[in-house]
């Protein structure tokens, strides 16, 4: 059985990849991804804000009223602690090209144009042999516009882009009005891979103290649907290669994303939910599936149920939503299915 697949012009022997988590926080970690069967790792991310508060640039507004307010400080995490800092973050992918012979792909985690771009020539520097770029922004300002907030993207795109060589992904949220054309105006910005879906962490209030906290809940299966439908989509329409991550736990996830049309699967929650013999674990069910099926390879399934390949189009648009509604009935037992 042929496993392999290619993504952003990087061979791996099989399409389940760590994505970015605590996973590759030091080099041990990413040492046991390899020896569990890897065939690639997404770096633990390197946020603007770190960089930024190195160069002392937020120190002020990160201080500025604390002894007026004392809470004022008290919703950023102590950057120091949280994650490696930005030099260090460049001695471990140094170190891990050194240890390890998988791919390793660096992360960074921003928003804005500016000197922290520069960190992505670094990365590439360092050894890194691609470049995945985190943008997780939440737009607040009620003048801006949808326009404005597609185009900030892009700009942060072409900035990163300008200065290095190896291949750059962008992983991106869901949230847009036109998201088909925000992923082709990224792909004709250079994205040489599209990550769906940043997974979208919202705060909770603790009624007891009167505070906002943060809450985090890892993905379940449910969550795959989101990034499945718009890989569908997309397939063979715009540049970039598709990377699906958040909801990928099983098998069948994985063999329904390779249908979908994407090169690799990132996986997180399913490996610190249940340990890092779960890659393997994915790689063999999808295996045992496609022995069953007669396929020889995953190049063979990819992009096979897209919307371009599947006999009814419009199973993908609005049409779907009409038949989820008329499919409810009542069961006798008064349950609801």
């Amino acid at each position: 059985m042929d496993m392999t697949t290619t993504y952003m012009g990087l061979t791996l022997e099989h399409p389940v990849v760590p994505s970015a988590s605590p996973l590759s926080k030091n080099l041990d970690g990413i040492r046991r991804l390899e020896d569990a069967g890897a065939p690639a790792v997404v770096m633990y991310s390197l946020f603007e804000e770190q960089i930024d508060a190195e160069s002392h640039r937020l120190d002020h507004f990160l201080s500025y009223g604390e002894e007026s307010f004392a809470e004022a400080i008290s919703y950023f995490p102590d950057l120091g602690s949280y994650n490696v800092g930005p030099d260090a973050y460049l001695e471990l992918i140094a170190a891990a090209k050194k240890s390890v012979s998988i791919p390793v792909i660096g992360s960074l985690n921003g928003v804005s144009r500016g000197g922290w771009t520069r960190y992505a020539k670094l990365i590439e520097d360092a050894g890194a042999d691609a470049l995945e770029l985190n943008v997780y922004y939440i737009p607040t300002d009620p003048k801006l516009t949808a326009a404005e907030i597609e185009r900030m993207y892009v700009e942060v795109l072409e900035d990163v882009k300008s200065g290095v060589k190896i291949p750059v992904a962008i992983k991106v949220g869901p949230f847009f009005s036109a998201f088909a054309n925000t992923a082709s105006a990224l792909g004709e910005a250079g994205a040489d891979g599209l990550v769906l879906f940043n997974r979208f962490y919202q705060p909770d209030f603790d009624l007891e103290n009167l505070e906002v906290v943060p809450h985090l809940v890892l993905s379940d299966s449910d969550e795959l649907r989101l990034p499945l439908r718009w890989t569908a989509i997309l397939c063979g329409r715009i540049k970039p290669d598709i990377a699906i991550t958040s909801g990928v736990h099983t098998g069948e996830d994985a063999l329904k994303a390779m249908m979908a049309g994407a090169k690799i699967v990132q996986v997180a929650s399913e490996l610190l939910h249940n340990g890092l013999g779960r890659i393997q674990g994915i790689v063999g069910e999808m295996s045992t599936w496609m022995e069953e099926k007669e396929y020889e390879s995953v190049a063979q399934m990819q992009g096979s149920m897209s919307q371009r390949n599947v006999a009814e189009p419009a199973a993908f648009e609005r049409a779907n939503y009409m038949k989820m509604l008329a499919s409810w009935r009542p069961d006798p037992t008064g349950a609801l299915i």
